[in-house]
């Protein structure tokens, strides 16, 4: 079909003229206020172009059709004549360029506007979908609610049913049946339904259970009636009868189920009590070794209980407690009577019973062992010097100051073979601690005394030493070089001291040497080892070590360093040791050559290193079998240290209430110092030292006494107790010195201990409060009083005794009675002048300000106030 403007083609194959002009569509888009857009269909008609008779023979191409671009369809024209082109002409009324390319600008518009058409079909499309998914979940989501409601009213409808078909069931039981009557059967479960199908199955496995079908699911199986004698809950409304046999007692039919499950509970609890909590275990009645102090879990763990068990107890008894609290042993034996335990009590100290150990030392197993000696005398007496010329080493030169000021402990190799161990203890009178522990640890005292000095304070203190101990003594008199070297009154001094030598009768060996000239060495030695044998010295090599610390301090590369002195058994590397209330396990062990041992014998000095901890001088090295053993026993002797410094084992509320009684009566002032020192010994002696300086006005009081180097902990400490820092023979280090600078921390050194001694004794003599000396200077009598307009009252005096100067302090005497202090003398006259003093016999006249109780017969004294500084 065709349209009335339809014509067919002529002859000649061009198209027939009509009057119908061609047009192509096209979208325009409008723009309106506020952003509005909208799209427009317009149509654009062209002109059509008639071909003249004589312009080629050839018909013009039609027109393209809507939506087809011109050049496509110039390229979908007839094909072109085989002769040759006419010359591009043209005609008047043809499609122009400038037609062309608005064309195709539309085209290209028309595609564009279409694209973008598309993409908002596709958002809104996405939309779309995106909110159908959103009420699909909401939809979903009301189901479930609805479907859990609905199980909800089913279970509810389902109780009921199961209450009357169990109301049913009792009475049936309860009434005998009649004959021919019907046997009661439980109601039929209604028909099951048909199972979810497959789909709904996977959606409720996909949203894990949350979402339940829509459909009723199967009733529950009715539940069966009791059996005859067992309690059953009441179900179903309560009637009359129900009251009734409630009221006659009869309501073991009608308990509820959660009163069932109570009392069933308790009868368990009960049965669980009555057999020890174990259930139908019997409890298991155990012997409780309780000390004199336990804590709460660790009783709990000796009687195999729960700490809540104990705690409530405690409880019960009226006392919160926790399990890291403590118990006495009265306590602790209370509560495991209670608990049906035996108890066996035990002292705290019987921790170190069997420390020791088991090997007997008999003949058969003691050996022969090399002398202990230690070198004692008063300071600068030549103690090292002689023991440097034993060693052939030059030991002096490296002491500060020429002293020694710890223990060495040495051993001298004799060319027989013979072994000797020396130790050298300071001379000092501060280290008189170390002294009693070398004569403790000894087995012959060597006395060293000057020739040209003779028996000295430390002298003595070392006599007391040797005899307090018990060991042979043998006496050096040294420095018999020089030339005022008198032996003989070196001996009469001793015999003073109760130190008989043998010349004299006595038993005390005399051997003259001099240090510096290495004479009388050899006779020392055949001594020593002369007094040796007659002492038989033996030990036992092969049972575990026993040892006692001479010296301890803390390097920085090698940690703890101990030096111990071997007195029974071997001490060998690995080896797990208790150093008093330190622990460790002995890492190296090196003799006083610096040379690496694998094991130690008796008699023979030591350094060690692997110690937790910086021990104290004196303290016993143990071997034990294991770490827990070596802790406990360090543990116990920290305590008993504890108590110790707290008041000697008193309590610490008692001991807290003397001392701030103590520190309430007192207005002595104090001088607060932190010290570092090499070793512990040294630290020791300060300590000791300051506080011999203590004095009722003044004290030093110690915020810290370490080993080791100066760190900035030490600052931090020093800073908040406000002292300073004594460092002796230790440096502090780069970042402590920085810390120091910035908050204003003084550290001092000292290499010798009677620089620092007598520092701080001038410190603590500066704290002391100053005395106020009076002179009497003279006294003058008032022998009339005058009163003076604008002046007051003026006394008239005569000088009795003495001087009265201007300037000076003036008191008044009334009866010999003081009535008032004046203060300072101001104005003195002698007659109209201004004097400054007036002499014995003469009249002056004196005026004291405010003050007017002046009256005839009065005295004044005239003296001076002198400030005089106290030193300790």
């Amino acid at each position: 079909m065709s349209d009335g403007n339809e014509q067919k083609d002529t002859p000649s194959g061009r198209k027939p003229l009509t009057l119908t002009r061609t047009a192509s569509a096209g979208t325009v888009r409008q723009s309106f206020s506020h952003g509005r857009t909208k799209q427009v269909a317009v149509e654009v008609r062209e002109k059509r172009s008639i071909n003249r008779p004589g312009a080629g023979g050839a018909a013009a191409p039609a027109a393209p059709g809507p939506g087809v671009p011109p050049v496509r369809a110039a390229r979908s024209a007839a094909p072109a004549a085989p002769e040759a082109p006419a010359p591009r002409a043209t005609p008047p009324g043809g499609i122009t360029d400038d037609e062309t390319r608005r064309r195709e600008e539309a085209v290209r518009r028309a595609m564009a506007e279409r694209e973008a058409r598309e993409q908002r079909q596709r958002a809104e499309d996405e939309q779309r979908r995106a909110l159908e998914e959103a009420q699909r979940k909401k939809a979903a989501e009301d189901a479930a609610l609805a479907a859990e409601s609905d199980a909800r009213r089913r279970a509810e409808a389902e109780a009921e049913e199961e209450a009357a078909a169990a109301e049913a069931a009792r009475q049936a039981a309860s009434e005998p049946p009649k004959l021919g009557s019907p046997v009661p059967r439980p109601n039929a479960p209604q028909q099951q339904q048909q199972q979810p199908p497959q789909r709904e199955t996977a959606l409720l496995d996909e949203l894990g259970g949350r979402i339940k079908s829509a459909r009723k699911p199967l009733p529950a199986a009715p539940v069966k009636p009791a059996k005859k004698g067992q309690p059953q809950r009441r179900e179903g409304k309560l009637t009359l009868d129900m009251v009734e046999r409630i009221s006659e007692g009869d309501d073991d039919r009608v308990r509820s189920l959660a009163a069932y499950r109570r009392a069933q509970q308790k009868e368990k609890e009960r049965r669980a009590k009555l057999m020890g909590g174990g259930g139908e275990r019997e409890q298991i009645k155990r012997e409780v070794i309780i000390p004199e102090t336990i804590t709460v879990q660790e009783l709990s763990n000796r009687m195999a209980v729960r700490v809540a068990d104990i705690i409530k107890f405690m409880m019960r008894q009226g006392q919160m407690m926790k399990q890291s609290d403590e118990l006495d042993a009265d306590t602790a034996e209370l509560i495991a009577t209670d608990f049906g335990h035996t108890v066996k009590r035990v002292a705290e100290s019987d921790v170190e019973e069997g420390l020791a150990g088991d090997i007997d030392d008999t003949d058969d197993n003691l050996q022969p062992r090399p002398p202990v000696v230690t070198i004692m005398g008063h300071v600068d007496h030549g103690k090292t010097s002689l023991l440097d010329a034993l060693r052939q080493t030059d030991v002096v030169s490296g002491e500060a100051g020429g002293i020694t000021q710890h223990i060495g402990a040495y051993q001298v190799r004799l060319d027989s073979g013979q072994r000797v161990t020396f130790l050298d203890t300071p001379g000092h009178a501060a280290f008189s601690a170390m002294r009693a522990r070398g004569a403790q640890v000894t087995d012959i005292v060597v006395l060293v005394v000057a020739g040209d000095d003779g028996v000295m304070p430390q002298t003595v203190e070392a006599i007391q030493h040797a005899k307090a101990s018990g060991v042979p003594m043998i006496v050096a008199i040294n420095k018999m070089d020089k030339p005022d070297a008198n032996p003989d009154r070196v001996l009469s001094e001793l015999t003073q001291h109760d130190v008989i030598v043998e010349q004299f009768g006595g038993d005390v060996q005399v051997v003259k040497v001099s240090a510096l000239k290495k004479t009388g060495l050899e006779e020392l030695i055949e001594q020593i080892l002369l007094q040796a044998e007659v002492l038989n010295l033996r030990a036992n090599p092969d049972r575990a070590a026993e040892a006692t610390v001479i010296e301890s301090k803390l390097d920085k590369g090698r940690g703890t360093v101990a030096t111990v002195l071997v007195q029974k058994g071997t001490l060998k590397r690995g080896d797990i040791v208790v150093v008093g209330a330190q622990t460790g396990r002995i890492r190296a062990i090196s003799n006083e050559r610096g040379q690496q041992l694998q094991s130690a014998g008796p008699s023979e000095p030591v350094e060690i290193m692997g110690l937790e901890g910086v021990p104290e001088p004196g303290d016993n090295l143990n071997v034990v079998e294991n770490e827990n053993r070596a802790r406990e026993v360090a543990n116990y002797r920290a305590r008993t240290k504890q108590r110790q410094r707290s008041g000697g084992g008193k309590s610490a509320t008692t001991s807290l209430e003397s001392m701030m009684a103590k520190f309430k009566d007192s207005t002595a002032k104090e001088l607060p110092v932190l010290i570092k020192a090499d070793v512990q010994g040294s630290a020791e002696a300060i300590v000791g030292s300051l506080e011999k300086l203590a004095h009722e006005e003044v004290r030093a009081r110690v915020v810290l006494s370490g080993v080791g180097g100066i760190n900035e902990s030490d600052v931090q400490l020093a800073k908040g107790s406000g002292a300073p820092i004594i460092g002796f023979n230790v440096r502090a280090s780069k970042e402590a010195r920085d810390l120091a600078e910035r908050e204003g921390v003084e550290i001092r050194y000292y290499n010798i201990i009677y620089d620092l001694i007598d520092d701080i004794k001038g410190v603590m003599s500066g704290m002391l409060t100053p005395i106020n000396r009076e002179t009497f200077l003279g006294n003058a009598q008032v022998l009339e009083v005058f009163n003076i307009s604008k002046v007051g009252k003026v006394a008239g005096c005569r000088v009795t005794d003495g001087v009265v100067r201007k300037g000076a302090k003036v008191r008044i005497l009334r009866d010999d009675v003081v009535i008032q202090e004046m203060g300072v003398l101001t104005t003195l006259k002698r007659f109209k002048d201004e004097v400054d003093q007036v002499v014995n016999g003469q009249e002056c006249g004196m005026s004291f300000g405010q003050f007017q109780d002046i009256k005839q017969g009065d005295v004044i004294e005239c003296f001076n106030v002198e400030v005089v500084q106290r030193s300790l």
